[in-house]
């Protein structure tokens, strides 16, 4: 029985993918994030990667602090993201924690100026432990202070703030007024609209 002939070189599937270098927006400096493999660039949109702010910044006293972001526009063989949300790892949460304080969780969706939805967690640390009543006024205020801050704000600049530790630092100082603390931090954000992607 005659041999099949192949027509052409058969190329091996991942030699027929290629690479696209990945960067972040330009609230970050457009940082060099990593990069990712596709066949297809229509397929590269969409996808989400995790870095630290100290990979970013190389400040690696940063890397407790985990972002994310999802490519929006590929062009060439770059692909461009925008920043979907981060994460403060549980490790350096703990080391926050202090017997005979209070720890106040606060989640705020707020807007931003350009219209876009974020889900805010802060956490207040306090220097002594609080009663239900302050705890019910720091919360008010933080709820206030960060739907303010948004509405004054671009998402590109609300987003820095988050990840830069000055939300944090003008929450604290809010607070502060109200009760002794000892530190606040945002722990977590995430874009809750759909990120728009670009023509």
């Amino acid at each position: 029985m005659a041999k099949r002939k192949q027509v052409g070189k058969r190329v091996e599937g991942w030699k027929a993918k290629s690479w696209y270098k990945v960067y972040g927006p330009e609230a970050f400096g457009k940082a060099y994030l990593g990069d990712t493999i596709s066949a297809d660039p229509e397929k590269v949109a969409g996808r989400v990667l995790q870095t630290t702010l100290g990979e970013i910044s190389h400040d690696y006293g940063k890397q407790h602090i985990k972002m994310r972001f999802k490519i929006n526009n590929v062009a060439g063989d770059a692909a461009y993201t925008e920043f979907v949300g981060h994460e403060i790892t549980r490790d350096y949460m703990r080391g926050l924690v202090k017997r005979k304080t209070s720890r106040i969780d606060s989640i705020v969706l707020t807007n931003t100026k350009d219209g876009k939805k974020v889900r805010v967690t802060v956490t207040c640390f306090t220097i002594n432990r609080a009663e239900n009543s302050q705890i019910h006024a720091i919360r008010g205020t933080i709820m206030k202070n960060l739907l303010d801050t948004a509405a004054q704000n671009t998402f590109d600049e609300f987003s820095k703030m988050i990840v830069s530790g000055d939300l944090a630092k003008e929450t604290f100082k809010a607070i502060k007024t109200i009760f002794p603390v000892r530190r606040v931090e945002v722990i977590k954000s995430r874009v809750e609209t759909p990120v728009s992607f670009v023509a």
